[in-house]
């Protein structure tokens, strides 16, 4: 309950710097400005308008087939419309989660000391910790892996965005191995949702993410339609990838969309845009996981040193209707 009172305490300070409401209670029921509430499994954002535009996830549901010990996601994720975009633990994946980052291979490293093994003992090493924090269990463990969420706040908001800063501790049994500090900055326009996420992750040992197809940041779709992946270009056809051969990733571009129209018979989509600065990414967008996910270890090992920051910024573009190139392509080259 003190968490929840503070986390209300701090939307109800911004709101009131930002020019809207005075007042939580007021700016929910007047729609004036992005308000943030908690709820059972997180907080959710919504719109002026009322409409929900996401739940970030920190809690597990008590009845869910989510395999993986780690929640920490964007779901569900909405349309300006209101559809919901993402799924959580389908039946192919049951680790998915709406939208969310890790990795199933990390290596972390850590000088060990050999002070008290005398002058026969070794001249150097490390302590060795690897972790899989996505979920999978294949390529490294996920006992006792876990991203907790440290707190959760609205510290902009207005009738025109909203700005939420996120913190994650990424533990292994208990020990945080990465300080992740987020912002998701919020606004619509065109029709269409724009969600900008800049991700920094701080290890506290020397981190290694490991050579592989897939992992890091995700966008996990629903799958209850037809859909198909596009870019500038136009639709995509080139053969899908696979987890065990990086080079069959699709190449690096700006963005990839996502579409889908659903068995209700609306269509919905989101686009990915892979920010300049980010490390090289090929795309991991299997046509029969449903999923976009810009991979930058899929060229080689990403090394991230002990008290370095790894930043990582995406933004999305969360339609309703076919993929909007021209728009996802004017907020590529702004960005």
């Amino acid at each position: 309950m003190r968490n929840i009172l503070i986390t209300l305490t701090t939307i109800t300070l911004f709101v009131a710097m930002s020019g809207c409401a005075g007042s939580f209670e007021v700016a929910e029921k007047s729609k004036g400005c992005y308000s943030l509430a908690p709820d059972k499994h997180g907080v959710i954002l919504k719109a002026p308008n009322g409409k929900t535009v996401f739940r970030y996830m920190t809690k597990k549901p008590r009845k869910t087939n989510l395999a993986a010990n780690s929640v920490c996601c964007f779901h569900p994720l909405n349309t300006p419309a209101g559809e919901r975009l993402t799924d959580l633990a389908p039946g192919d994946h049951h680790h998915h989660r709406g939208v969310f980052l890790a990795w199933h291979t990390m290596t972390f490293r850590d000088k060990a000391d050999f002070s008290q093994f005398g002058p026969t003992g070794p001249t150097h090493g490390s302590n060795i910790s690897r972790a899989d924090f996505w979920g999978w269990g294949e390529f490294g463990p996920t006992d006792g892996r876990v991203i907790k969420n440290r707190d959760v706040k609205l510290i902009q908001a207005d009738d025109e965005h909203a700005k939420l800063e996120i913190r994650n501790a990424w533990l292994i049994k208990g020990k945080e191995m990465i300080g992740e500090a987020t912002t998701a900055d919020v606004h619509e326009q065109s029709g269409v949702y724009v969600i900008d996420l800049d991700y920094k992750l701080s290890p506290t040992w020397d981190l290694t993410l490991d050579h592989t197809a897939f992992g890091g940041f995700c966008v996990r779709a629903r799958n209850d339609g037809d859909s198909y992946y596009a870019t500038a270009d136009g639709k995509v056809t080139l053969p899908d990838p696979h987890y065990s051969v990086p080079k069959l990733n699709w190449p690096a571009k700006k963005w990839y969309d996502y579409t889908i129209r659903l068995n209700n018979g609306k269509t919905v989509g989101v686009g990915v845009i892979d920010h300049p600065d980010n490390p090289l990414s090929t795309w991991h967008n299997p046509r029969y996981v449903w999923m976009v996910n810009p991979c930058i270890v899929a060229a080689g090992p990403v090394q991230v040193n002990k008290a370095k920051t790894l930043r990582l910024r995406y933004r999305l573009v969360v339609h309703d209707g076919p993929t909007p190139v021209e728009l996802i392509d004017t907020l590529s080259s702004r960005w």
